[in-house]
């Protein structure tokens, strides 16, 4: 095999590479945006348990442990700084979560959709802070 047989075949495998790559990121982004929504659609239905369980007969069974949702987590950061505007970054370091790109990213789609379900509001670009 000579030198650009050999550059030929090297250019081939990268090119499969940036496929699968390509392939693997989109599949990702995906995943979290099903992520999102699931972990949105148990923090609903831990509240309607919730005032189910307000309205229902009080009986003798004792009431199954709290689940806490990355949803509830983040909510109860801004309610405990109800006056503060954090970046995603901030809030990260100050819940003790990762502080990688792709974690974050979960947490921008997760504070996109606590604005527009009206928790949280956007004072400036990329912060976030509890409506008021």
């Amino acid at each position: 095999m000579n030198v650009i047989e050999l550059l030929a075949d090297l250019q081939a495998r990268q090119a499969e590479a940036a496929t699968r790559a390509g392939e693997l990121r989109d599949q990702i982004e995906h995943l979290n945006a099903d992520l999102s929504e699931t972990e949105a659609r148990l923090a609903e239905l831990v509240t309607t348990r919730k005032v189910i369980a307000e309205l229902a007969p009080t009986g003798t069974e004792p009431e199954p442990p709290e689940l806490t949702t990355t949803y509830q987590v983040i909510v109860n950061a801004f309610n405990t700084h109800p006056d503060q505007a954090f970046r995603v970054r901030d809030l990260h370091e100050l819940l003790g979560m990762r502080t990688d790109d792709p974690a974050m990213n979960v947490t921008r789609s997760r504070l996109g959709r606590l604005t527009r379900q009206g928790f949280l509001t956007q004072p400036g670009r990329g912060l976030y802070q509890k409506r008021t």
